[in-house]
């Protein structure tokens, strides 16, 4: 019988939705802690590394066949990733849209309070916030796509549904997911103090939620983790975009 688990950790856990949990608790408080930090003192140097350590959970944790199991493999389905990609971007400009329509450009409009940690230097010209908007895109559309897509739709999912299958599993990757997204929005620091946005938060979280499920779709349509990364690309650069040139 294949083991998802490398042996080291086969003494520790058993591969089931405990496991999972202590993932999300293990990831998931500390990014919490540090994203707020980040939005209080406008050094965000250290989500990358966030990202990152996302990434590298599975290949600790996991065998080669538990890395397949949560989709590590070739799309069974290429058109799927190109439709996650394109399904991402308008997902992403609807939110955009619904954002404007209630809130303007308030802070109590998520991507308006998450275009702060841009930093775009007021008065930029043309040329140069093309340039700084290929470096954000470019950085947008992979590290957390692949950090988070391998660790919520990939090892966390996967410890989830091996306990419960996977339709109650997305639904508590997907949550894990929203609830941690707080921290880039919904609590927000702003004039040196911190505000729970309670209405625009519960719209954040429940739109975070209804993505997340998007993404595991698409991972099920793809047959590969990969779809899920796609749509989360899509959904990034969708953001980024609207925060650049729409706001």
């Amino acid at each position: 019988m294949e083991n998802e688990l490398r042996p080291l950790w086969k003494k520790v856990f058993m591969y089931n939705w405990a496991f999972g949990l202590f993932l999300i608790l293990l990831i998931c408080i500390p990014r919490f802690i540090l994203v707020l930090k980040a939005n209080a003192s406008g050094n965000y140097s250290y989500l990358g590394l966030i990202m990152v350590i996302s990434a590298i959970v599975p290949f600790i944790f996991l065998t080669k066949y538990g890395l397949k199991d949560i989709g590590i493999v070739r799309p069974q389905k290429y058109y799927w990733i190109l439709i996650a990609f394109i399904s991402g971007l308008i997902v992403s400009i609807m939110f955009y849209i619904l954002g404007q329509i209630l809130y303007g450009h308030s802070f109590e409009n998520w991507y308006s309070y998450i275009g702060k940690s841009y930093n775009i230097p007021a008065g930029i010209n043309q040329k140069d916030k093309a340039v700084l908007f290929l470096v954000m895109a470019l950085t947008g559309m992979t590290f957390s796509p692949i950090g988070e897509e391998l660790f919520f739709r990939g090892i966390v999912h996967s410890s989830f549904a091996k306990s419960m299958g996977d339709k109650k599993a997305s639904v508590a990757d997907s949550s894990a997911f929203a609830l941690t997204h707080i921290s880039h929005f919904g609590l927000v620091f702003i004039n040196n103090q911190w505000n729970f946005l309670i209405i625009p938060a519960s719209i954040w979280v429940s739109g975070m939620f209804l993505v997340s499920v998007l993404f595991f779709v698409f991972k099920r349509h793809s047959g590969s983790v990969l779809g899920a990364i796609m749509c989360h690309s899509g959904f990034n650069l969708g953001m980024i975009f609207c925060i650049f040139y729409l706001l």
